[in-house]
Order: C-alpha cells, then structure tokens, then sequence
C-alpha cells in the first residue's frame, strides 16, 4: 500500500515547530505512534485483499464518471442525484472511505448483519453518534456515515488526505490539487493508489457497476484521471464564483478558528486556497479542451437546481450513460418532492470579504460565458457615492442552458 512519506515528514516537522499550540502534544501523538500502527493495520489488510478475494487480480475499473467543480457549486447534490441509479453505479459511503482494504469492508459488513440479527443495537448507536455529530451542519452539507461521499478521502490511509490541514492550517506547505504538475512518478503512484481503492469498491458492490466520483479537490487532478483511467468520463460543475467562493472561504475559516487558530495563523493557508479557488475553474475547462474524445459535460448550478431531471438526463446524454426507465421515475418523484418542499436543493450561502472586482477579473471570460451578474461595477459606485449601506446586486439570473 503506497504512503506519501514526504507528506508526512512536511506535516510532522510543521507540527513540531509549533511549540506555543496548546494541541502539538495530541497531534504529534497522533502523528508519531497512531499513524503507524494505522499504516501498518492498513498495509497488511490490503495484502490479505489479494490473497482472500482473487477476484480482486481481475477486477477491471471501466468507463468511471468523475464529478467535478469549485466546492459549493452543485458536486454533491450532482453526485447524490447520479447515485440514486443503484443498477449503474458503484460509489463510496462515507464510512467506507475510513476502511481502504476490502477485507475490512467485508468484515464490517458482517459485524453489521450480526447486529441486525441481534437487534440492532449498535446501529442505533451509531445512529444517535451521526445525528450528533453532523446533524448540526446539514443545512450546509449533508453528511452521514451512510451516504455517498467524497472519495479522495479514501487515500488518508496513504497520508494523502485534506484532514490534515484542516486541523493544522498548512495549505500553504501541503499542495494535493496540482497533481496534474506533480513529478510523473510520485503522480503515478497516488493515482495506482487510488485506482486500487477504487477496484475494491467495486468488488464489494459485485464487481460490474460503473464507478462514480465527486471531489471539488480532483479538479486539479483531471488531466492524471484521464491518464490512469483513459475511458473516464468528466462532469464539471460551475456556479456564480461570487456565490461559491465566499462560501468555501469562510467554511474554511469557520473550521481553523474552531480549533483555536488565530486569523495570523491561517492567513497563509487562506491566500493558497483563494489562489485554488480561481484554478478550479480554469483548469479542468483547459485540461478538456485538450482531450476532446473524453465525453465531458460542464453543467450549470442554476440548471440542476432548479431543473434536476432534465439536466440529469442532459449529463447522460453528454457522458454516453443509458438511462432506465425506473431511474428516470425516480428523478421526476425526487423533483417533485424537493419542489414540494420549497427547494431544498439550495445550499446555504455565506457572507465572505473578497473583492468582487478580483473574482471578476480572475474569471472574466467564464463570467461573459454564463451571464452570471457581475458585482465589482455596483460596489465600486455604491462605495464612490458613500453608501455604506448598498448591498451587492442580485444574483437571480434566468436558467440557462446546460453547456458543454
């Protein structure tokens, strides 16, 4: 099983030289003793793969879809929608994504129909641990244990996880969105890394599904997908960047200054992240360009909201997916109770400081491209004319089309 040792030895030498943290003694012990043991744990169970399970020898990844985008532009709710086709696609759980190695999702299979079959006890448990722990940040993104999730984090066994700088704020010294520059070598691996994570979870849901993934992180990771998986297939999200770009930031913000970093502190990591935010619309519209034989679709956030079950059907068309007559009932029943229930495929926007005029002129094609309101132009006149209580204008556009 691949580990980024330079990923680790970065990590642990800035967790070192925080000597005023309150929290350096916990992480280096997580880093020092609970990491290995977990590497170890992870490296044997992914070698007993192999010798328990030879189909595993065979087991092909063909044809994936790969869900992409700036965070908070619609890969989740794009994602959740595809995966409700269960006859078609494979896709991670979020607890499956702590377990890497097939043996250890087989055995907690089991350990689950156990439960089941002795009441359910612990189920229930559990249960109650997930409405606890995520119920309070659903309105934002919809996280549990059992639903489908972000599956690059299924390479934190390999230290290849974001996990790490959102406890320690070192955006600015960990890079895992330029995979696509990244020496050949070193992004041979992490994607042979991935690929074989990928091959288990197909094996564990019968081996003939269709692999699907959503990341916001893997938009700098196209070009490397469609390396290590030539069939791929690329849905890339996009949304007003004055909406998803605030919001992502101050996500981020909200998380560093809840584990007790100072603004000084993370101010580093905020600039590095703002600098991804513009590349996570530039680059995967640049990488596809260059490989138009890869079906690919770019999808409008105004569409899939307010349309889900045409544009859904667009994404198929566009990806070359057959579509049953079962899995489009289901759209149409899901587009109809969401509209029932005033809309719930909005996702909560939050307020953050970023100069409307340096979103505009980073993206100033994209913002002609989609008609999206520009803001720099009413600000600047807002601010000329001392109004101190003007707001940005409306981002209510009519729907346009979905582009490819």
């Amino acid at each position: 099983m691949y580990f980024d040792l330079q990923y680790y030895g970065r990590v642990l030498a800035h967790v070192w030289s925080l000597k005023g943290w309150k929290g350096r003694p916990r992480m280096l012990l997580r880093l020092l003793v609970l990491v290995p043991l977990a590497t170890v744990f992870h490296t044997l169970c992914f070698l007993l793969d192999y010798v328990l399970f030879p189909r595993l020898w065979r087991q092909q990844v063909q044809r994936p879809v790969f869900i992409v985008g700036h965070a908070r532009s619609g890969t989740t709710l794009a994602h959740r929608l595809l995966a409700g086709d269960g006859d078609t696609f494979s896709y991670f759980l979020y607890w499956e994504l702590f377990f890497p190695s097939l043996l250890q999702k087989k055995v907690i299979r089991a350990l689950g129909r156990v439960d089941a079959w002795l009441g359910g006890h612990c189920k229930k448990k559990l249960v109650a641990w997930d409405d606890k722990t995520f119920g309070r940040y659903r309105h934002i993104h919809n996280m549990s244990l059992w639903n489908a999730e972000e599956d690059q984090f299924v390479m934190r066994a390999a230290f290849v996880t974001q996990q790490w700088a959102l406890d320690v704020p070192l955006m600015h010294k960990i890079d895992q969105f330029h995979v696509d520059a990244m020496p050949e070598r070193k992004r041979r691996r992490w994607l042979r890394h991935y690929r074989e994570c990928v091959k288990r979870q197909l094996l564990l849901n019968g081996g003939d599904g269709i692999h699907l993934s959503k990341n916001p992180l893997m938009c700098g990771w196209v070009g490397a997908l469609i390396e290590t998986f030539p069939d791929a297939r690329i849905a890339v999200m996009v949304r007003n960047p004055h909406q998803c770009i605030p919001s992502t930031l101050r996500l981020l913000e909200v998380t560093w200054k809840g584990k007790g970093w100072t603004r000084a502190q993370y101010d580093e990591s905020l600039r590095a992240m703002t600098e991804i935010a513009f590349e996570s619309f530039h680059h995967p519209r640049q990488v596809l360009a260059a490989h138009p034989d890869t079906p690919q679709i770019f999808v409008d956030y105004r569409d899939i909201t307010a349309q889900p079950r045409a544009t859904v059907q667009a994404m198929y068309q566009a990806l070359q997916l057959p579509m049953t007559l079962a899995f489009d009932a289901w759209l149409q029943q899901q587009e109809e109770r969401e509209r029932s229930h005033q809309g719930r495929f909005e996702y909560s926007i939050d307020d953050y400081e970023l100069s409307p005029a340096r979103i505009e002129q980073e993206l100033d094609e994209l913002f002609t491209l989609y008609d999206w309101p520009r803001q720099a132009a009413v600000t600047d006149s807002a601010s000329a004319a001392g109004d101190s209580t003007a707001t940005p204008a409306t981002t209510t556009t009519p729907i346009k089309g979905v582009s490819a």
